[in-house]
């Protein structure tokens, strides 16, 4: 990582931005499904094979902080940090899940901006999670990410109840809607997440920066 960190540090921050590209890839394949750019049941796989790995590097973690008479933020932090990254991820999963186990029709373009939202967000999260191993050099940049994560938040706050309100007074069809509906409720349930994400960085900034 080339930060000067201790080994111990080394794999609290490199299990924390493993999960970070993760929520990156994730995204990604979120963006195809959406667009109906690749075979769902592939993508569902794909998808699958993430979420695992993540569940890897977050039981990795916890097992670290068990181990560990010394950690490089708060315990509560990181264990808090790393749980809400996995939800992101358990999130994204859900949004994929359903619209292959539903045989969801094709996304509004809202769904799809909604998508946009989430893949721009899981940047700047990745991005966060660079600037932690020097965040007294970095606690500008840092809580320059956090800023952006909430702003797409409230954008995609927005935007749901906006396609929700469209969802239900332009859908004749009552099985559509009830599919949609969830499939909207994951997706802003992502951002969400985040957001929760960008407020934990913020009160680790108070302590360490």
């Amino acid at each position: 990582m080339g930060f000067g960190l201790k080994p111990r540090e080394e794999k609290f921050y490199g299990y924390l931005l493993e999960n970070t590209e993760i929520i990156r890839n994730a995204a990604d394949i979120l963006q195809l499904a959406l667009n109906q750019d690749g075979n769902l049941s592939e993508l569902m796989a794909q998808i699958d094979e993430l979420e695992k790995k993540a569940d890897v590097n977050t039981a990795k973690i916890v097992g670290l902080l068990h181990k560990s008479f010394i950690t490089p933020l708060d315990r509560e932090d990181i264990y808090a940090i790393a749980h809400k990254l996995d939800d992101v991820i358990d999130c994204i999963q859900g949004v994929i899940e359903r619209m292959e186990l539903y045989n969801a029709g094709p996304a509004s373009e809202g769904a799809r901006e909604l998508g946009t939202l989430v893949a721009k967000t899981s940047k700047q999260i990745d991005k966060a999670f660079t600037c932690l191993p020097e965040i007294k050099k970095q606690r500008e940049k840092l809580e320059e990410r956090c800023a952006k994560i909430i702003e797409f938040e409230a954008l995609g706050d927005r935007l749901y109840r906006q396609e929700m309100a469209k969802l239900f007074r332009e859908s004749n069809d009552p099985i559509e809607i009830i599919k949609w509906k969830e499939i909207l409720l994951h997706l802003e349930e992502t951002l969400d997440i985040s957001e929760d994400i960008a407020n934990l960085l913020k009160g680790v900034i108070v302590k360490y920066a």
